[in-house]
């Protein structure tokens, strides 16, 4: 395997048993084998994309002055500006080579959430910024329970498992840019390997190049999807969720060759998160004697906060 597999949402909800069942097969499939796949037919129209790439370059181009007004200091980085270098991977010291902006949910006034999430920062400077980064939000975070379905009856539960869990979640959308590499990087990369810590990521971007998936074999394989594809792979509380049948398959972003330094990246991944409430507990369907309980016991909102310490966004 060279690349990462590609499925159809539209099999899944075709309407067609078998389409479905396809779908269900194939996902599930990628995610025990490589915990990632490519995803078309998702539910964000190409003007869409286009307009959050015109909003998301307008804000990176801002003086940093301006951008550092939204750096908002208490929140680990949860909402607004995060500027450059501040994250870096677990156990590494270097910086990753990125800054970024983080949108979050604006529940429902009946979500019964047990804490509030922090409200989302407003730039002033480019009137439709915000507007475009929520109208996206809901649009993957529509496919990313598309997704979570076909995984629950991969699994063996109720096709709507998640449903509760993640609608009024404590998802993110983050805008990433790698600005232009202008010196030697002396061992940061744009983004040093990880594994992502939420129940699933959902890419735009990622045909730019740069984004690296490691396979079972230790080899290090390019992920390149085609370009009205979503890159979607499993994070750390699915992979602890399902006792580890489900993969978070540590991945990358690359530098690119020295030639292409001048060259900036930019990538919108949503992190879909449940509640914080949501028991992470190893699921009884996934735990038999050949798979003994792998993980302890530990909410969603406790497995993030120590995952925040851990990648530098919350100080201890």
């Amino acid at each position: 395997m060279n690349n990462i597999p590609s499925v159809d949402l539209a099999d899944f909800i075709s309407g067609d048993p078998d389409r479905k069942q396809k779908f269900v097969d194939e996902i599930g499939k990628a995610y025990e084998e490589i915990g990632f796949v490519s995803l078309k037919n998702h539910f964000l129209s190409d003007a869409l994309v286009e307009n959050l790439y015109k909003e998301v370059k307008a804000f990176f181009a801002l003086p940093l002055g301006a951008k550092k007004k939204y750096e908002i200091e208490g929140l680990g980085g949860q909402r607004g500006y995060v500027s450059f270098g501040k994250e870096h991977a677990k156990g590494k010291k270097e910086g990753d080579l990125k800054e970024f902006w983080h949108f979050g949910q604006e529940p429902a006034s009946d979500a019964n959430l047990p804490d509030s999430y922090p409200d989302n920062v407003t730039v002033t400077e480019i009137p439709n910024f915000n507007a475009t980064g929520m109208e996206a939000y809901r649009m993957l975070e529509k496919t990313g329970v598309y997704v979570l379905r076909a995984l629950a009856l991969y699994i063996g539960l109720d096709e709507h498992y998640f449903d509760y869990w993640v609608t009024n979640g404590n998802s993110i959308l983050r805008p990433i840019h790698y600005p232009p590499i202008t010196e030697e990087p002396k061992g940061a990369v744009r983004a040093g390997a990880h594994g992502d810590i939420n129940l699933i990521t959902l890419l735009m971007g990622a045909s730019s190049g740069g984004l690296q998936v490691l396979r079972n074999d230790g080899q290090w394989i390019d992920a390149i999807p085609e370009e009205d594809e979503l890159v979607i792979n499993v994070g750390d509380m699915l992979e602890r969720h399902t006792n580890n049948k489900l993969r978070s398959t540590i991945h990358r972003v690359v530098n690119p060759p020295k030639e292409q330094w001048g060259t900036p990246r930019y990538s919108i991944p949503f992190f879909m998160h449940p509640r914080s409430d949501m028991k992470l507990n190893c699921l009884p369907e996934c735990v038999d004697a050949e798979h003994p309980k792998a993980f302890d016991d530990i909410t969603a909102g406790d497995f993030l906060h120590q995952r925040l310490v851990e990648i530098g966004l919350i100080k201890k």
